[in-house]
């Protein structure tokens, strides 16, 4: 399921210095174990050394023969001693070879593809890939001193920049000027690098070799600078093409398949949405969302704006051609579809995100938030699956952050009764994910005085009750954090709401104390995390003072007498073994 840009975690992340190339490194080989050497390699034997006359080694006759093998040739009987002969000869075998392969190995075979003909837009991307790949172990093996790997890697990376100058060159048809002084000022110094490492093998001297190193490490950097420049270049020519195919079809097929392109663009990383959006692809993706004809294409063009707002460039773009308004329209058209609906919330979701400073300044969006908010409530009450919800709620938690009026809203709009009750539907609330969302709305909705009734009034404390005690259940690093904010925003929401007395003696009535207490105590219920720990030891703080009572006194004197600092000490140094 596609998690949202949203407050538990960044909108977007890098892939690397340049984004593009964050992509899976090869597998390591693996060593067979012994025996099944032994046993390949014997059958080998079996399979090479066939007899004279198409006979194998299992019609060699058995030892009580001998007497007929005396006159046999030498090589059957030689056969004949190969089964006792072939384990041992296989373990000395073994013995003389590594257990592992070292990574030098690795890098042949990772940049052995190439790519497919034809796409110039791939081309780049997978050479592109390859070469900052190699620019990165270059300088690793440069670091370690090991002159003979760097010289190697350095005459094939000067291969590998040859071929995407000569095979994109070939493809494009056309460069420009400035694209060509870029793409010889690359080659220039892929030949310089060659041959300074080339001298480095003949130096034996230390001081000598430890000036030149400098000169290297210049060198490749220079090189890497030309690289990146004539790479940006490159992709830029191409988005504009692809913005120009957008903006000049009318062909619904033709549409899709250059939308499609743009997106799977977005997802090579931040630089690559700026470019897009530098290049009007925010403003030509508005222009098919604002065209009946294209009806079909709006939640694969809302899918890529939501990408490309990652960045800022892209939602100043957005704003300046009134897509607040665009999403706000969409989102209020009951004829649109409902994956339409959940596209359009997902860019608000993104364009809202907390961990982007530059969406603080969206203007435009709070003349159209009430009818946006109104919209989302909706879609989350009507939502027919979790992934629907969760881009619904992530939007509905987003705004709550961008401005306090949108919880005022939400409060008129009955929205705790509709995202409790979603609590009870495991179609669209079935992940810790789309609970982080619910309670990050419930935790900033809690500031007004008037939540708490409407809390109490919906069952909502047995709830967070229940989301305190929020477990992973895949173990994922990703599902294990959300966990952690789920439980660190239940018990925000407890302590703000612990206000009211009612909701701190129902809170104390369903045994939220006890489960505090087992969460500051026991670093493994917390997942050992300090947001958490403090979050609880609030609450629980704010539960003793309206019902000291339920407190043991050794739980009073170390979690709720001493100072906030003293027993969050106390409580994190609970793991520590100093055995």
């Amino acid at each position: 399921m596609r998690r949202p840009p949203g407050n538990g975690e960044a909108a977007s992340e890098g892939r690397g210095s340049w984004g593009l190339w964050g992509r899976q490194e090869a597998r390591r080989l693996n060593c067979a174990g012994h025996d099944r050497c032994g046993k390949a390699l014997l059958q080998i034997g079996i399979n090479m050394m066939a007899l004279p006359g198409g006979r194998h080694l299992d019609s060699i006759p058995l030892p009580g023969q001998r007497l007929h093998l005396m006159q046999a040739d030498s090589v059957q009987r030689w056969m004949e001693d190969l089964k006792l002969m072939t384990e041992c000869e296989c373990m000395c075998v073994l013995q003389a070879k590594p257990i592992s392969l070292e990574e030098d190995a690795q890098s042949d075979l990772i940049l052995a593809g190439g790519p497919g003909p034809g796409d110039p837009l791939q081309l780049l991307l997978k050479r592109g890939w390859v070469i900052s790949t190699e620019l990165r172990r270059i300088g690793q093996k440069l670091a370690q001193d090991r002159w003979a790997r760097v010289h190697s890697m350095s005459v094939r990376l000067a291969c590998h920049a040859r071929s995407m100058v000569s095979e994109y060159s070939t493809l494009s048809r056309s460069s420009s000027q400035e694209m060509g002084q870029i793409e010889k000022l690359l080659m220039e110094k892929c030949s310089e690098l060659s041959a300074i490492t080339e001298r480095c093998l003949q130096v034996e001297n230390e001081h000598v070799l430890k000036s030149m190193k400098a000169c290297v490490s210049e060198t490749l950097s220079t090189l890497g600078q030309h690289f990146g420049q004539l790479l940006e270049l490159a992709l830029t020519r191409e988005v504009q093409a692809l913005v120009r195919k957008i903006n000049a079809s009318d062909n619904i097929y033709t549409t899709e398949s250059t939308t499609g392109n743009l997106f799977s663009l977005t997802q090579e990383g931040a630089p690559l949405c700026r470019i897009i959006a530098k290049e009007g692809g925010v403003v030509a993706l508005f222009k098919v969302c604002r065209q009946d004809s294209f009806r079909c294409l709006y939640p694969q063009a809302l899918r890529t704006l939501a990408s490309i707002c990652c960045v800022e460039e892209g939602v100043h773009q957005l704003e300046k051609v009134d897509g607040v308004l665009c999403l706000a329209d969409i989102l209020t058209d009951d004829s649109h579809s409902e994956a339409t609906r959940a596209e359009a919330a997902a860019v608000v979701a993104q364009v809202t995100s907390p961990h982007l400073p530059f969406t603080q300044h969206l203007s435009s969006f709070l003349e159209s938030m009430e009818e946006i908010v109104t919209a989302l409530v909706k879609l989350c009450q009507e939502a027919s699956s979790g992934e629907v919800f969760l881009l619904a709620s992530a939007a509905l938690a987003n705004i709550t952050f961008f401005d306090t009026m949108a919880c005022e809203m939400l409060l008129q709009l009955n929205a705790i009764r509709v995202l409790l009750e979603a609590c009870s539907d495991k179609q669209r609330v079935d992940t810790p994910y789309t609970r982080d969302q619910i309670v990050t709305i419930l935790a900033n909705m809690s500031v007004l005085e008037q939540c708490a009734s409407d809390i109490i009034q919906e069952n909502g404390v047995q709830l967070i009750m229940g989301m305190l005690s929020e477990k992973p259940r895949s173990g994922t690093p990703a599902e294990v954090a959300a966990c952690e904010r789920v439980q660190q925003k239940a018990a925000v929401t407890l302590a703000r709401l612990s206000r009211d007395p009612e909701v701190a003696r129902e809170a104390v009535r369903l045994s939220c104390m006890s489960r505090l207490i087992e969460l500051c105590r026991s670093p493994s219920e917390r997942n050992s995390s300090d947001a958490v720990l403090v979050a609880c030891l609030a609450a629980l703080r704010r539960l003793a003072g309206v019902c000291p009572e339920g407190l043991q006194d050794s739980d009073f004197q170390q979690l709720v007498q001493p100072r906030l600092v003293d027993s969050f000490l106390l409580c994190s140094n609970m793991e520590e073994s100093f055995v």
